[in-house]
């Protein structure tokens, strides 16, 4: 299969490969930083993390520490999946044999469906079972999906006995692998087991913030960047978090409007030091929440406060009708990456099992801008199918060589990686 290598518009100089090339220069550094922080917190069952490069800086955007994308992973990659999860596997629960995954409950997304199958499929090739579980109460009876690629995917209810889920008649390993991210609350049948749940319920979106997330990340950033000697900005987006917002009844505005201001001018000052001439932006999105819901990008604060009612009705709900009431206000970092004959604008994501880097995808839209939301109806996926493993850098090729550029996207979602961990065990 012939690689896909995104094209980036702007020449590849500046800041960015002052990045790669520090990297590339301290990989043995980097490598032993990081290994000595997965001893002190060790990485989450499995996450993906949403990068933006942005040609001066390369900075995450958001982590998902309950990943839907399995299948547009490349094959090619298979052999690292397998070894990452019968590592995780073994941490989690040394003894297990066996798994039983908790789906989302939109059971009729097929794209789900086929992330979920592909899922269950690395779990069989590590040599552990694993069969799939649904939390919807009108999946009563075990049932068998048709998807797209051909292959089938079952889902059983989900039932318990005592301190145990099991499915079927008697279907009940030591591992439960939450792969339902817990919008809509935590279910009682899962509290309580003595069965190991990962991750674990604490890090569902009932209990996340996105601004504690990147409170983390900052710390994690300024930590490694004082590790390699550079701006921690050039890995890290600056932002603050507005609570207690009604989109709808137009509360709390003021807050909203004074800190899409103070983000715009930190931005702008950072844009002058490095001589930058491109218009800063803010991402405002809901504080806690997946799927691209409740996120708008602005460039000023007139913008917040001339919102129509359609785009605030939009603001006001997140993924299962949850009401946004805090939003994080988010430095919007440009997209220069395209890939196609079309330049679609493309974002990196980078999945990891453990604290291992187990491949990614593109993630395209060819109808939004590089300072826009990609993750939005009329997106795809292109697997980054590099010739070789991004955890083995080219020291002897150019900074923006294609594996030397992976690397680089492999250590910043590592560092991502690290402030979930973080997250977690401060839940």
């Amino acid at each position: 299969m012939t690689a896909t290598v995104p094209n980036l518009k702007t020449a590849l100089t500046g800041p960015l490969l002052h990045l790669e090339a520090h990297l590339l220069e301290n990989q043995t550094q980097v490598e032993t930083w990081l290994r000595s922080q997965w001893l002190t917190t060790p990485a989450p069952f499995y996450a993906s993390v949403d990068l933006r490069n942005a040609g001066f800086k390369l900075a995450p955007v958001d982590t998902n520490l309950f990943p839907a994308g399995f299948n547009n992973l490349t094959a090619a990659f298979m052999p690292l999946c397998v070894q990452a999860v019968q590592s995780a596997v073994e941490r989690a629960c040394p003894k297990a044999e066996k798994a039983l995954i908790i789906a989302e409950n939109h059971t009729r997304n097929l794209f789900y469906l086929e992330s979920l199958e592909t899922l269950r499929q690395i779990f069989e090739q590590a040599g552990i079972e694993a069969r799939i579980a649904s939390l919807r109460e009108d999946v009563t009876e075990p049932m068998t999906l048709d998807l797209p690629s051909g292959k089938q995917c079952r889902l059983e209810p989900l039932f318990r006995q005592g301190n145990r889920v099991y499915v079927g008649e008697d279907y009940s390993p030591c591992l439960v692998v939450m792969n339902n991210d817990l919008s809509g609350g935590r279910p009682a049948i899962l509290e309580g087991l003595e069965q190991v749940v990962t991750p674990p319920l604490e890090a569902g979106w009932i209990n996340r913030k996105k601004s504690q997330h990147f409170e983390h990340y900052q710390a994690v950033a300024e930590e490694f960047a004082a590790q390699i000697d550079i701006d921690p900005w050039l890995l890290s987006p600056l932002s603050t978090q507005c609570g207690k917002i009604n989109f709808k009844e137009r509360e709390g505005s003021d807050c909203l409007s004074k800190n899409v201001t103070k983000v715009l001018a930190e931005v702008q000052k950072k844009y002058d030091e490095y001589g930058i001439e491109k218009e800063p932006f803010v991402v405002v999105k809901s504080d806690s929440g997946t799927y691209g819901m409740g996120v708008m990008m602005v460039k000023s604060a007139e913008e917040v406060e001339s919102l129509n009612r359609k785009q605030r009705n939009k603001m006001a709900s997140s993924k299962e009708g949850l009401v946004v009431d805090n939003v994080l206000v988010q430095e919007g970092v440009y997209s220069f990456e395209t890939i196609g004959e079309e330049n679609a604008v493309a974002e990196p994501v980078v999945y990891m099992m453990d604290h291992f880097v187990i491949g990614g995808f593109y993630r395209v839209h060819t109808g939004r801008g590089e300072n826009e939301n990609l993750n939005a109806p009329g997106m795809h996926f292109e697997p980054l199918a590099f010739a070789q493993a991004c955890n083995t850098p080219d020291k002897a090729g150019q900074p923006d060589a294609e594996p030397n550029r992976f690397y680089a996207y492999g250590v910043i979602a590592r560092l991502a990686l690290l402030a979930a961990a973080r997250e977690i065990a401060e839940l």
